[in-house]
């Protein structure tokens, strides 16, 4: 598991970041949590799940609680939460490889972890994990959640095939993307993209969003070039819903566009288009509503 994968590598030549990114190549050495990382970790209250449900289709899914739901010890992470009763990832089968982000969003910290899903029980889930890494704190928005019991009633999902007018504004306005994919071999991964409401842009059912600059890594870019599946997740903090998307996703390389236009991706010349085969909206995230707080 340690060193970069052949799609990261390829999608590190083609941006010109290979030296810039074999620096931080020591990042993917076995995971420990007994540090830095397991108190990082032992002190959230939000984080996202990428794994496959019952038939084998990718979704992106959070998870919150109260401080010490995530619980790390070793290479094992104790997470005494599960996805809710509407989400599309309750009851998950374990022996899976799943991806996970924790996320500061008053101290603009994340913390990536992959690994896979050894247990499911009534408790909670446990991952044996192969790498952990932190991530810089670009594009994250500050805001402090109200973590709380689950709901007393069943939640609501929502199951279509297509975006509604309503769901492509959820988009629209976000600030905060979560997005899943897959390696063949190195499991799954859970990343994170902000920028300023509109960042994320549609055409009928065609999503895209802008590739703005960030480590270099290109952990979710490099599993695209070789496993085009992806999910994607908007949680509405405010609202206390979520949008969850699975379909498939592809990294497109241009000219870079000029600032403000309607074709910027950020000055990179690249973006990734993603078209959703299945969305599920919820209503039961485990948290009220959420604090805008000062940048």
């Amino acid at each position: 598991m340690s060193g970069f994968h052949e799609g990261e590598l390829a999608v590190q030549r083609r941006a010109g970041v290979s030296g810039d990114a074999a620096r931080l190549e020591g990042m993917l050495a076995p995971a420990d949590l007994d540090g830095g990382i397991g108190d990082f970790l032992a002190q959230r209250d939000f984080a996202v799940l990428t794994a496959r449900d019952r038939t084998g289709r990718l979704w992106t899914s959070p998870l919150g609680g109260p401080p010490g739901f995530l619980d790390g010890d070793g290479r094992r992470l104790t997470i005494h939460a599960l996805p809710t009763e509407a989400d599309p990832l309750h009851e998950l089968p374990s022996g899976q490889a799943v991806g996970l982000i924790a996320v500061d969003f008053d101290r603009r910290r994340r913390v990536r972890i992959n690994g896979v899903l050894a247990g499911v029980s009534d408790a909670g889930l446990e991952i044996d994990v192969e790498q952990a890494f932190g991530n810089c704190p670009r594009y994250i928005h500050r805001r402090r959640l109200d973590p709380t019991d689950p709901p007393a009633r069943p939640g609501r999902a929502r199951w279509s095939r297509t975006l509604t007018d309503a769901q492509r504004e959820t988009l629209h306005r976000t600030e905060t993307l979560f997005v899943g994919t897959l390696h063949p071999g190195r499991g799954a991964d859970a990343s994170h993209r902000g920028g300023p409401p509109g960042f994320v842009r549609t055409e009928g059912d065609r999503i895209w969003w802008p590739d703005y600059p960030g480590n270099n890594m290109f952990t979710t870019f490099g599993n695209l070039a070789v496993d085009d599946t992806a999910a994607l997740l908007v949680v509405d903090f405010e609202r206390g819903t979520a949008l969850h998307l699975s379909g498939r996703a592809v990294v497109e390389w241009s000219a870079p566009a000029p600032p403000g236009s309607v074709d910027d991706e950020g000055g990179t010349g690249r973006r990734v288009s993603f078209v959703p085969s299945g969305i599920v909206e919820t209503d039961d995230l485990p948290w009220g509503a959420a604090e805008r707080t000062a940048r």
